[in-house]
């Protein structure tokens, strides 16, 4: 046995690298997605008709090399584009993890440069430019993504118009946070961009200073999440009040198994999925997964 192949009496190979930031965020959305119970979204349990388990985990592989351009050091939204394309492209479920990677990537870039702390992940949001809207926009083409209505006056913006919009977004100059700007009142994720991914590093503290399984972390940080407010998706599926109430049933369960078991059902029965939720606690499982969570 050489130097290079030297192992540790458990097991380790004692010169194997930790994992890169990509490879974090990879395993970030490996973990969300099979985190359970996780009510109103798809985990290791729990498939949905139409979009199952392995759609997950096919598109967190998918997203990879989209992952990797972020640590890498292209624009954000080249590295964008290319993790939804790639999450789209190798399954068939359709879109899996569109909001995750819009946080993840970022965060990605902050931990390649070394500052994985919200004034780090402010600081990449913030230099986004115009061409990385752009790759915002054509992300749009890759996937069938649920938004709302664009703010009044802004139709040319529309998300849904793909490539179609680029023009506008030219003659408006307007960058990636911009546009995050322009969408922050009514979506999480947007929330999480302009300001600082409050929720997310939040989360990730939680998830660090909880004990037990990463996965059960996870799901425990997930619902108190969903109880802290309410999901955005849920809203703009079906309004503000079912998702006001979505989040008062997980405050109601928080610590008791029977009671998350039967709210994950109902939401299920429902329809009612708190994705941009999900989105978050992707995200922090990235930051606790940076700063050391053991798996």
């Amino acid at each position: 046995m050489t130097d290079d192949d030297a192992m540790t009496d458990d097991g380790a190979d004692r010169n194997e690298a930790p994992f890169s930031p990509a490879e974090h965020a990879e395993l970030a959305l490996l973990l969300e997605v099979a985190g359970t119970p996780k009510p109103g979204n798809v985990d290791r349990r729990r498939d949905f008709a139409d979009l199952r388990f392995e759609h997950f985990l096919a598109g967190a592989v998918g997203a990879r090399r989209g992952l990797d351009l972020a640590a890498d050091g292209a624009p954000v939204g080249e590295a964008f584009e290319r993790a939804v394309a790639g999450m789209a492209e190798r399954q068939r479920g359709g879109n899996t993890q569109f909001g995750c990677l819009l946080l993840l990537v970022p965060l990605v870039r902050a931990a390649d440069e070394g500052n994985l702390t919200p004034e780090g992940a402010a600081d990449v949001a913030e230099s986004t430019t115009v061409e990385d809207a752009v790759g915002f926009y054509r992300a749009f083409e890759h996937a069938n993504v649920t938004v709302g209505d664009p703010p009044e006056g802004a139709d040319d913006l529309d998300v849904r118009r793909g490539g179609e919009a680029i023009p506008a977004l030219r003659k408006r100059e307007l960058t990636l946070y911009g546009v995050m700007e322009l969408s922050a009142d009514r979506d999480g994720n947007a929330r999480e961009w302009i300001g600082g991914f409050r929720r997310t590093f939040g989360a990730a503290e939680a998830i660090l200073a909880d004990d037990g399984p990463v996965l059960d972390r996870a799901a425990r940080a997930f619902l108190t999440l969903l109880a802290e407010e309410p999901d955005t998706l849920v809203a703009t599926q079906h309004g503000d009040a079912v998702a006001e109430a979505v989040s008062r049933r997980a405050a109601e369960a928080r610590g008791d198994p029977d009671a998350v078991a039967a709210l994950a059902d109902d939401l299920v029965a429902d329809g009612h999925n708190p994705g941009t939720t999900a989105d978050v606690t992707a995200a922090a499982l990235f930051v606790a997964l940076e700063r050391g969570v053991p798996v």
